[in-house]
């Protein structure tokens, strides 16, 4: 693990226990916080007890003296879980959540009455793999995590300063505070539209006459681009359709290029425009490459005055990235 932290003040309650939930409740455990789990699934609550973390059977138990609950569920169980949280967790208690789609989440908590309690995040980890038997300890040590509001003039801003001094106290992490639409819209981008476009890179060696010998001829290209097409594809057509709105249209940009591409190519003209297109984040992410953390030196303090949700969206919206809380001050590193 990236380091020892301090962990969380009161109790986190877990509720699923999957690829994502599996893996924080690990790494919350063996940072000494506590943590208690719980999952609809008897093999995965028997694992994870196994496994030597404290779980109980139902979420009644499990919330009822959280601090912080998180909701580590699909999207499809969202609002009957958000129910018996909102029915059996203490009033005073921060929900959140880890999905890779938050304005869906956010209409279920609230069909619930956790409106005011709710902070969205989103931990920017995982693999093609799930279920508890897949998590890991370090799956979500030391990773960016998306924080989201809905209305950030008017959310508590006590419950947006617990969620990020969790995320970067014992989760170790760095946190990008946004709304919920410029996360959703963000996503598509560097997350769902892959999946698409890895399936079906997958779907076309698949249904081709040649494929048999493709296979036998794939290496690391199509390895590392069809990897995340792995996934149980129940999970990527949930994750896909859960944000539709913002999926399609960048989807459309993406066939709409490639369209071009191939008149291109039919008609013998340059592609050139089309393979340096991308230069300058090409240098970036070859620059980056193998650093997790920003650079020593960069950092400044944000005071917790009036109205600093507000303030932290449009920062972060900007590019900047939370480290940390110490007191009534928030550590950022600065926007490029």
């Amino acid at each position: 693990m990236t380091g020892t932290r301090t962990p969380p003040h009161g109790r986190v309650a877990v509720v699923g226990l999957g690829l994502i939930g599996g893996s924080l409740a690990r790494l919350l455990a063996a940072r000494g916080a506590d943590v208690v789990a719980t999952d609809v699934s008897p093999s995965a609550r028997a694992a994870a007890r196994r496994a030597g973390l404290t779980v109980t059977d139902d979420v009644a138990g499990c919330v009822d003296a959280a601090d912080l609950v998180v909701l580590a569920v699909p999207l499809r169980a969202m609002t009957t879980v958000a129910e018996h949280v909102a029915a059996h967790a203490p009033a005073t208690a921060t929900v959140t959540d880890v999905g890779s789609v938050k304005s869906p989440v956010r209409a279920a908590v609230a069909a619930a009455g956790l409106a005011g309690r709710y902070v969205g995040a989103h931990p920017m980890a995982g693999t093609e793999h799930s279920g508890f038997d897949a998590s890991d300890v370090g799956l979500l040590d030391g990773v960016v995590w998306a924080v989201t509001v809905d209305d950030a003039a008017a959310v508590d801003p006590d419950r947006v300063a617990t969620v990020l001094a969790w995320v970067t106290g014992a989760c170790a992490g760095r946190a990008v505070v946004l709304t919920d639409d410029v996360h959703d819209e963000a996503a598509a981008l560097v997350s769902h539209v892959p999946h698409v476009v890895a399936t079906q890179l997958l779907n076309a060696v698949a249904g081709a006459p040649v494929g048999p010998v493709a296979r036998l001829l794939a290496a690391g290209s199509f390895r590392d681009g069809t990897r995340v097409a792995l996934t149980d594809p129940a999970r990527t057509e949930a994750m896909v359709t859960e944000n539709a709105a913002w999926v399609a249209p960048a989807l459309r940009k993406v066939v709409r290029d490639l369209e071009l591409v191939v008149h291109r190519l039919e008609s013998n003209a340059s592609v050139h425009d089309f393979f340096h297109a991308a230069d300058d984040l090409r240098v970036e992410r070859r620059a980056a490459a193998g650093s997790t953390a920003p650079a020593p030196g960069e950092s400044e303090t944000l005071a917790r005055g009036a109205g600093w949700p507000a303030l932290l969206v449009e920062r972060c919206t900007g590019g900047a990235v939370v480290t940390g809380l110490d007191g009534r001050a928030i550590h950022l590193t600065p926007s490029p």
